[in-house]
């Protein structure tokens, strides 16, 4: 159900310091382009916000240097090296184990957390009923006796090269299987009797114990390693200011509540089993087949028209406003009357009244958007301010010299500006005062949302009958 957003690297394409982005040229760009992977921990969905140990890590460094975050996914190591060594991300953003061998490769930043390396392998037939020495004994707890056992991997892991190290250490064979898959759906193959043992993070691993109670994690390879992002070799400045905030970060209270929201909740398995955590459902919402279908009468991807409901109403169809808003769209009484719906319309048709509002306000942009990918932004902030103000926008970025048909660093810049008496009292402004800070956050907010949608969630329309 999950889709994959990756870098698509040229591979004729010759990386230099010439065009190495370090912090100068991210700040100058104003965003931080970083690569993670999806999985139950680190980035996901759920309830329709994207959430994660490194999403949330990132979105507070990227606040930290008062630039926008762009997440890529990936859930490849060596696609999401060739991301970084290309120059396509900025940033590495895992839980990377310090080798010597990555060391020539990349820079690594000071450690974000630790954590060992641990064999999973399943309790036995029964253990519900056993005692703890009972099932001990079933289990490997002796590295030794991992001999001839064969133990599956993730491909360009730390995993895969500790337990080369430790082949050499128990001086006989384990049977290494390296494969394209991460660690958590080797762990779900575990957990299945697909296969016997594989190897994971500690942390990592705990998590996923709690969905699958059947597994064991106690069984240690390795001794306490550091995990940390990787920068490319060059980037030092980038990679200084990220040593510097994460030394103090580390210490905060907000580092320890991700931490342990992350990997000492126990309600991580009823989220995961949640129908809306989207790594394994598919799912934004309750309402996702009258979102596609809607969505498709004003031909708007379904994640978008999504991603506009969530930031009204969090799926809440009995929400309401201080300004009286009502319903999973937040239409105003005279707009839901003017569409045929009330606060008390199912879902289904709020959906619909709120879709007709859409399509009636991008008839009202047609003529002066023409693009309607780029019309899209002034759809999203009409809804939220009133096509009124935004027209407003409109002659004023004409006005004074700007593309009147972009929204990102020309309509918005006016809209901001609306506010200031001295545009909003502008003899060709018609509607007066906006705070326009709010609509400039939502079509930001809406459109971002959109993108971490379309990270993790496959465009499933309806299918015509």
């Amino acid at each position: 159900m999950v889709t994959l957003t990756s870098c698509k690297s040229d591979p004729e394409r010759t990386f230099s310091k010439r065009d190495l982005n370090d912090l100068p040229q991210i700040l100058e760009q104003g965003r931080l382009i970083a690569i993670t992977d999806y999985n139950s921990t680190n980035y996901f969905i759920y309830r329709g916000q994207p959430m994660g140990y490194q999403y949330e890590l990132l979105q507070d460094l990227a606040d930290h240097l008062n630039i926008k975050l762009e997440v890529v996914v990936s859930n490849d190591l060596e696609e999401t090296f060739n991301c970084l060594r290309m120059g396509d991300c900025d940033l590495i953003a895992l839980n990377l184990t310090i080798t010597r061998e990555r060391k020539k490769k990349f820079d690594f930043t000071v450690p974000h957390s630790q954590t060992r390396q641990v064999l999973v392998q399943r309790k036995p037939e029964g253990w519900e009923k056993m005692t703890e020495s009972q099932i001990d004994r079933s289990l490997i707890r002796n590295q030794l006796d991992l001999e001839n056992k064969k133990v599956y991997v993730q491909q360009n892991s730390a995993y895969y090269n500790r337990m080369l190290n430790l082949e050499e250490e128990i001086g006989d064979t384990i049977d290494i299987i390296d494969v394209p898959e991460d660690a958590e759906t080797l762990i779900m193959m575990v957990a299945d009797s697909q296969i016997d043992y594989t190897v994971a993070d500690e942390n990592i691993a705990l998590v996923n114990q709690t969905y699958y109670p059947n597994l064991d994690v106690k069984t240690a390879v390795s001794f306490p390693q550091n995990l940390a992002w990787a920068v490319n070799t060059g980037a030092d400045e980038l990679r200084k200011e990220i040593n510097g905030w994460l030394e103090v970060y580390r210490k905060s209270t907000r580092y320890a509540v991700i931490y342990n929201k992350y990997f000492k909740n126990n309600r991580s398995a009823s989220i995961m089993k949640s129908d809306l955590f989207t790594l394994s459902s598919g799912t934004i919402s309750n309402y996702d087949v009258y979102i596609k279908q809607y969505s498709r009468e004003i031909g708007w991807d379904w994640r978008l028209l999504a991603s506009l409901i969530y930031q009204e109403s969090r799926f809440n169809p009995a929400a309401s406003s201080w300004a009286g808003a009502r319903g999973l769209m937040q239409l105003m009484p005279s707009t839901a009357r003017r569409f045929g719906v009330s606060s008390k319309s199912p879902a289904s048709e709020q959906i619909r009244a709120g879709t007709e509002f859409i399509k009636w306000l991008d008839n009202r942009f047609a003529e002066e958007i023409p693009d309607p990918e780029e019309r899209i932004k002034f759809v999203l902030a009409a809804y939220n301010v009133g096509p009124g103000h935004i027209f407003d926008a409109i002659t004023l970025t004409e006005k004074n010299g700007m593309d009147p048909t972009l929204w990102h660093d020309n309509v918005e810049v006016y809209l901001l500006k609306k506010s200031d008496p001295k545009y909003y009292r502008d003899e060709d402004v018609k509607y007066g005062y906006a705070r326009g800070r709010e609509t400039y956050n939502f079509v930001y907010q809406v459109m971002e949302r959109y993108e971490h949608y379309k990270n993790l969630i496959e465009d499933q329309p309806l299918q015509d009958s």
